[in-house]
């Protein structure tokens, strides 16, 4: 029987006229709110009459849904009105959080809930609660004399603006590369068929957008050198219009961190001090160490790779200059492994439809986890999306709901081009005492069908999905009573684990052979192509790993360089392909403004993006550790659930993977991985 949920469903039926307008109210409500606050007599302070986590909650509950739109609307003016309404939103933020009187009211609520005795009384997650706003207040500059609070004010404003206007332009990019059938060569028909057709002079083309689907097989397939470099370069290059809005993020970034007294955004720990590393050093001294580690490594995948290209250019007859270019490694990385180990990605692939793997999955996280997923038909921002209730596994009663989820799985104009999850509301306690509840929206954009074939997946978009439907049950799962922290509200240096570790399910032999289906003979993957296809995880590792080693050290390095830089200076478009080169070990050719692609930097990875290789090493520890020996028992998954993500942020990340391991987290798992017994100080 249908249960109703105690709470509805949201509706997707904004106008973009109305947008501003709701904005606005709520900004104008919250702002009153916090001048009730500030207007406490000091001995009046205390945790009740603060009151800012429901404020902090009710107004995330209107804002994020709200601001979600531009990421996702089919229609361009509802994009715009939710740009534009983020941009109030932020500004706000900014001048909230630059509030000294609410500041002091917060200062006297801690000061007299010690001296009264009430605080030996609150639970930890409360004490924690009040402890963090107070560190906001410190880490915004809120004790600096007036003229420097205002200075910042402005600065993290202009700030915002940037990181914003940087994010539009990814989603709003929406360019064409052309090509003719012959450059073509090699590109899987069924991908081709998907591009836009024409005529151009007397011959025929196709246009490809810059979107995964499109342009990946141009990178994999492609034979003709000059059709992978051309691709590659446009690639890099479609977001030039960036470059320059990141200068001057960078810039601001230098600013802020030296009137708040910090020598730099990284090395003085501005940014490091709330996440589980703790300090730029430790940043700095676990990259060079993984790199020094990966770097043998990766030049013997070099000298293979470039030993397989030799062999094709002369078989070819292409001229050989000796050099491995950046548009060559995912060529050769795939030739390789099918060479090495006689698999076919596009043979794979036509196991994986996606009315087969997306259910399969949402099956295994569900028996895994203890939940029940139901799909509704409910309001959405797009016909594609499909809904779903997500309740306990055994539930009777609305007691056993748990959230709603939403799945946005195919590429359109206009649309964010990777695959994220939006928290678009945390769960936390009512003040009444009630459960409000969490939804989680996760966006991707798979390959849709063909004239000739389903929508399918490659084994690389399975992991993805299998990926973000972490971040799902994350958002979903946890169970905090302030919304602060609930869910992925954790370090940002943590915040990937869970995802990464559960990215192992699809390596499982037992799993790729539950959730593969031929999509003409419905066969499930054979035991030969589930062994091959488990033995290409770690080929050409070191030159994976080196490429992440090279975006987490160019997000260091411009994060490092202390002042305002002159033009000349900030030549980042030439530290790009330099850095690349040097540790990716890979020739860049033409120098391409590739930074103006890189979305982490803006998007709240800044002097961040060596979390998504650190969190490996919890990632590794937990499967090895607990889910190796039975990755689908659902004991395993309860004690998942309790120990990881039922906590969220509501306690140190360590805490949680000490309660979760039994023991202290190592490295071992990770090292063991990539290069068998050797040992590190990571």
């Amino acid at each position: 029987m249908s249960i109703k949920p105690p709470q509805p469903a949201p509706t997707w039926d904004h106008r973009p006229g109305e947008i501003g307008t709701l904005i606005k109210d709520l900004i104008a409500k919250d702002r009153l709110l916090m001048d009730k606050i500030a207007a406490l007599p000091a001995g009046e302070c205390n945790f009740q009459s603060l009151a800012l986590s429901v404020a902090e909650t009710d107004f995330d509950a209107v804002a994020e849904p709200l601001s979600f739109y531009q990421n996702v609307s089919a229609d361009k003016a509802l994009r715009d009105a939710s740009n534009e309404a983020e941009v109030l939103v932020r500004d706000y933020g900014v001048e909230s959080s630059m509030r000294i009187d609410v500041y002091r009211a917060k200062v006297a609520a801690e000061k007299n809930l010690k001296e009264s005795g009430q605080w030996e009384k609150l639970s930890a997650e409360e004490k924690r609660l009040v402890e963090r706003m107070i560190l906001d207040g410190t880490r915004a500059g809120l004790a600096l004399p007036e003229e420097q609070r205002n200075q910042l004010t402005t600065l993290k404003k202009e700030l915002s603006q940037l990181c914003l206007e940087f994010s539009k332009n990814f989603n709003e990019e929406d360019q064409r590369i052309t090509f003719t059938e012959k450059q073509l060569d090699g590109v899987p028909k069924d991908v081709i068929s998907g591009y836009t057709k024409r005529t151009e002079g007397s011959e025929e083309v196709y246009d490809a957008t810059y979107k995964t689907p499109d342009i990946f097989p141009i990178f994999k397939f492609a034979k003709n050198p000059d059709t992978r470099r051309k691709a590659f370069e446009g690639y890099e290059s479609r977001l030039e219009v960036n470059v320059p809005l990141l200068s001057k993020a960078l810039n601001i970034r230098r600013e802020l961190a030296s009137i708040l007294g910090y020598k730099t955004w990284l090395v003085a720990d501005y940014v490091t001090e709330v996440k589980m590393i703790k300090n730029g050093k430790g940043v700095v001294d676990f990259l060079d160490d993984l790199e020094e580690k990966l770097r043998p490594v990766g030049l013997k995948d070099r000298e293979t790779l470039l030993a397989l290209k030799k062999k094709e250019h002369e078989e070819l007859g292409l001229p050989f200059d000796g050099e491995f270019y950046i548009w060559d490694y995912r060529y050769y990385d795939r030739k390789f492994i099918e060479s090495s180990l006689d698999l076919d990605d596009m043979l794979v692939k036509e196991y994986f439809p996606v009315t087969v793997v997306v259910p399969t999955i949402l099956d295994i996280y569900q028996n895994l986890l203890g939940v029940r997923f139901e799909e509704i038909n409910g309001t959405t921002w797009h016909p594609e999306v499909q809904q779903f209730s997500v309740w306990e596994k055994d539930s009777k009663d609305e007691s056993g709901f748990i959230g709603y989820c939403y799945l946005d799985l195919y590429p359109r104009s206009g649309k964010y081009s990777h695959a994220a999850v939006w928290p678009l509301l945390p769960g936390h306690d009512n003040s009444d005492g009630k459960r409000s509840y969490p939804i989680a929206a996760m966006v991707a954009n798979l390959a849709k069908p063909t004239p000739d074939k389903p929508a399918l997946m490659r084994h690389d978009d399975v992991v993805t999905f299998f990926h973000e439907m972490g971040h799902v049950f994350h958002g979903l799962l946890s169970h905090t009573k302030f919304s602060r922290f609930h869910g992925t509200s954790v370090a940002r240096d943590f915040v990937e684990a869970p995802s990464q570790m559960l990215e192992n399910w699809c390596w499982e032999p037992q799993v790729l052979e539950k959730m593969s289906s031929h999509f003409e003979t419905k066969k499930p993957l054979s035991p030969e192509l589930i062994t091959k296809l488990v033995k290409s995880r770690y080929v050409n590792v070191g030159l994976f790993y080196l490429r992440q080693v090279f975006f987490a050290k160019f997000d260091i390095k411009v994060h490092t360089s202390s002042g305002r830089l002159t033009h000349k200076d900030q030549d980042y478009t030439a530290l790009w392909n330099s850095l690349r080169e040097s540790i990716s070990l890979v020739k860049s050719g033409k120098l391409t403004p590739g930074q103006g692609t890189f979305g982490h930097i803006t998007g709240g990875y800044d002097a961040g993006y060596y979390g998504y290789t650190y969190s490996l090493v919890f990632a590794a520890d937990m499967y090895a550790t607990i889910f190796k020996a039975d990755p689908l028992d659902p004991a395993r998954g309860k004690r998942y659930r309790e120990k990881i993500l039922v906590p969220g942020g509501s306690r140190e990340e360590l805490d949680s993977l000490k309660d979760f391991l039994g023991r202290e987290p190592n490295s071992k798992a990770f090292l063991n991985e990539l290069f068998g017994s050797q040992s590190a100080n990571l």
